[in-house]
C-alpha cells in the first residue's frame, strides 16, 4: 500500500518559482508573461547552458522569456 502524498511535496510541484531557480537538465513547465497576460507553455521544455529548449522536439526557445517555472507533471 502507498503512503499519500503530503500535502507540501504537492504544493511544491504545482507552486511556480521565479525562472532563476529553474534545474539545468529537468523537464519543467514555464511560464511567460506577453500582452495577453501569463500563460503556461502547453510542452515541457529543459534549461541548457545554451538557453531553453523544447524537451520533446530538442528544438532552441528562441523567443520565449519566461519568468516563472515548475515541475512538469506529466
Amino acid at each position: 500500500m502507498t503512503e499519500p502524498v503530503s500535502l507540501w511535496v504537492v504544493e511544491f510541484i504545482m507552486d511556480w518559482k521565479p525562472i532563476d531557480t529553474a534545474p539545468f537538465g529537468r523537464n519543467v513547465e514555464l511560464a511567460v508573461i506577453n500582452g495577453d497576460g501569463e500563460h503556461a507553455l502547453t510542452f515541457p521544455c529543459r534549461r541548457t547552458i545554451g538557453g531553453w529548449v523544447n524537451a520533446v522536439t530538442k528544438k532552441q526557445l528562441y523567443f520565449v522569456l519566461p519568468t516563472h517555472w515548475r515541475v512538469w507533471v506529466a
